[in-house]
């Protein structure tokens, strides 16, 4: 059986129980999905671009596709093809089946008009091959609430706000534009449709988990705006002396104000039990450890690579974004898969830019997959260089990079998918 012999294609409805049997068998989930639970994965994949590998009849590869929005910085979205379920059977692996699957994929992307693409890599090594740099990094921090410092007797804002729980109901009316108005100021955030919101609230049920439900807080501040929401759960340990050990694992925190991340950090950990908080995954640069009285109290207990992208069109993709200072750069990018690579002049200013396509000389060489890197603004083009990853043409054209690219705040995507 030689790679040519094995069929991909997108799936038809018929073969989602066997395209599902693939995904479980790659993500070594041993247990067979039920009728019900093929339903559910039949209404999260709606609007899904779906590919399987067929190997004599029966799917061993699996990949699937949906449209979503990217926040760059200046705070446009652009729209982006978000990668998920990619799997490859053990069996088949080494016969080019994700490099044909993700080569058709990218290139119907690229054909739609899709400026990136996107995914939450769970191995490192595989994706920059396909033009794809990792953008965003996340911490996850565990508190320690008696050492934190606060008041237990002052859990409620002192700024005249207040904090009301709240229901799956009153989230699904509130959080929607909690959460644009996120995304319209911090580069990297995602959307969330109303599908979003049902799964995540408890009307739909994934496949993969139980619903068990949260508890919800709002932040309103004193003119009665909500500002802010928290999503966290709690559970069950007691030491031997009655002592509570409970965990509160954050699973959602929108603020739209400084006061509204306070309030909320702060009455999490007030909760009358609650010995630990887990902060669930934020951005490197959270606010969170100096919220604290002691901010030794929050221990980062993961820090890891996030959101990957992968450039389609490098044009629209840097005058999508605006800039922290004036200039101009001329690049050389690479792209073996002849995606978006070639040289472009990119002239500059804080409230926009101007690329196209220069046969002037190159200042700064670089893969797509380190332009991905570097365009939400989070890494350094002086760092990629020492480690070898872009070329200087010209002299202190990394540090222009970095003084045109980087953001005063570093870019987080909340989600995963």
């Amino acid at each position: 059986m030689t790679r040519d012999d094995i069929d991909v294609r997108p799936i038809t409805d018929d073969e989602l129980a066997d395209w599902s049997r693939a995904l479980n068998t790659g993500f070594l989930r041993s247990t067979p999905d039920s009728r019900e639970t093929l339903d559910k994965r039949r209404e999260l994949a709606r609007g899904s671009r779906i590919l399987g590998a067929f190997d004599g009849g029966r799917c061993v590869a699996t990949f699937r596709s949906f449209p979503q929005e990217l926040t760059v910085p200046g705070g446009a979205a652009v729209p982006a093809d978000a990668i998920s379920n990619v799997t490859v059977s053990a069996t088949h692996r080494r016969r080019g089946l994700l490099s044909r699957m993700m080569a058709d994929d990218l290139a119907d992307a690229k054909a739609r008009g899709d400026v990136v693409a996107t995914l939450i890599a769970a191995e490192y090594p595989i994706y920059g091959r396909f033009g794809f740099g990792p953008a965003t990094s996340l911490s996850e921090w565990a508190v320690d609430v008696p050492r934190a410092g606060l008041d237990p007797r002052r859990p409620v804002p002192d700024d005249g706000g207040r904090i009301d729980l709240v229901d799956g109901e009153d989230v699904r009316k509130t959080g929607p534009e909690l959460h644009e108005r996120l995304r319209a100021s911090r580069p990297g955030v995602i959307d969330r449709d109303g599908f979003w919101w049902r799964r995540n609230t408890g009307l739909l049920e994934t496949p993969e988990e139980p619903w068990k439900e949260p508890f919800y807080a709002v932040y309103r501040a004193p003119n009665g705006e909500a500002e802010g929401l928290i999503v966290y759960s709690v559970d069950d340990k007691w030491s031997d002396t009655k002592q509570p050990h409970n965990t509160a694992t954050v699973r959602d925190l929108i603020a739209v104000t400084p006061a509204a991340e306070r309030a909320l950090w702060h009455y999490v950990c007030s909760v009358d039990w609650i010995a630990t908080v887990r902060t669930g995954h934020r951005a490197p640069d959270d606010l969170l450890p100096h919220l604290l009285p002691d901010p030794r109290a929050a221990r980062v207990v993961t820090h890891a690579d996030w959101l990957w992208v992968r450039i389609l069109d490098v044009v629209r993709a840097l005058e999508a974004r605006t800039y922290a200072a004036t200039g101009s750069l001329v690049l050389e990018v690479g792209d073996a898969a002849g995606l978006s690579g070639g040289r472009y002049r990119l002239d500059a200013e804080p409230g926009g830019a101007v690329c196209a396509p220069t046969s002037e000389e190159p200042e700064l060489t670089l893969d797509v997959s380190e332009l991905g890197t570097l365009w939400l603004g989070d890494e350094s083009a002086v760092r990629l260089a020492a480690l070898g990853r872009v070329r200087e043409e010209r002299a202190g054209a990394a540090a222009i990079a970095d003084a045109l690219l980087r953001t005063s705040r570093r870019p987080w995507c909340p989600d995963i998918f």
